[in-house]
């Protein structure tokens, strides 16, 4: 299935994709929830239900009348692994950053949570803005100390991420928690696509296009840490939730590094495309008053 988050005719509801079709799946089946977030805490039981509906006999909506937000909106952690492609690690070494032995992880506060094709602001106090292209994975039941080989029974699904940083921001602190979490810098979509649907995680090619032109590509098993690798160590530390988005590392590319740093500007357009997942693409605007 392809889960969504979307909003039409002055409603917030959550549905499935059928062609060009969005079935509303609580006006569909009255025992479905109303959020993402309720549905995943559901298990299999209610994402059984979710797929048996009928689409002929559904409540639906053309795609193109409703607008899709975040999949899931109101994540309880959003987190990221840094530095997780060799070649994005070797390019921050040729500017001082140490290439850590050990998977490094952040937060990006989920207030910076945003839709699939919804505007990214430029921060009043920084020109800095970065795009970083990521596989996300969304946690889809609660879980602790998951073993490398039981990961994937943990994943609802994967989705589109744009680990958008604010770099000088993001230098200020050591976690780099204050540049990752501007508001609107979390855009993720534009849907969930549930894991049985994902052959291999590490074989999807996904790229990041600014303005059209592309400026980072890499095939997903190029990872230094992969999927599992990373919900094991996570959940060695804290409990995971359904619906805990997790960005799974960036490739080489990004403005920072390129010289002189090529950061995105008022006007630009971001595009993340994942083969099989789908793709988002969002435009820089100005921070509003």
């Amino acid at each position: 299935m392809r889960l969504v988050t979307f909003s039409c005719r002055g409603r917030t509801s959550i549905g499935k994709l059928h062609g060009n079709q969005v079935i509303d799946l609580p006006a569909s089946d009255a025992l479905l929830p109303q959020t993402m977030l309720e549905l995943l805490a559901g298990g299999p039981q209610l994402m059984d239900r979710a797929r048996r509906i009928d689409p002929e006999r559904a409540a639906s909506y053309p795609l193109a009348d409703v607008r899709l937000e975040a999949p899931v909106p109101n994540p309880s952690k959003f987190l990221a692994i840094g530095m997780n492609y060799r070649a994005h690690a070797e390019e921050a070494k040729r500017h001082g950053i140490d290439v850590p032995e050990t998977q490094v992880w952040f937060n990006k506060q989920v207030s910076c949570v945003n839709g699939p094709y919804d505007a990214v602001h430029m921060p009043k106090v920084s020109d800095k803005l970065d795009y970083e292209a990521e596989l996300g994975v969304v946690i889809g039941r609660r879980c602790r100390h998951v073993s490398v080989a039981d990961a994937r029974s943990v994943i609802a699904g994967y989705t589109v991420m744009n680990d958008v940083s604010v770099r000088d921001w993001q230098r200020r602190s050591a976690t780099m928690t204050l540049g990752k979490s501007f508001n609107t810098t979390g855009p993720v979509g534009p849907w969930i696509v549930t894991d049985d649907e994902v052959a291999d995680p590490h074989a999807l090619a996904m790229r990041m296009l600014i303005n059209g032109e592309i400026r980072q590509q890499i095939i997903t098993g190029e990872m230094i840490f992969n999927i599992y690798d990373q919900i094991a160590y996570l959940s060695t530390v804290m409990t995971l939730e359904p619906g805990d988005l997790i960005a799974t590392g960036t490739p080489s590319g990004v403005g920072a590094a390129m010289v002189p740093p090529c950061y995105v500007k008022v006007g630009d357009v971001m595009r993340v495309e994942i083969d099989g997942i789908g793709h988002i693409e969002n435009t820089v605007i100005p921070e509003p008053v």
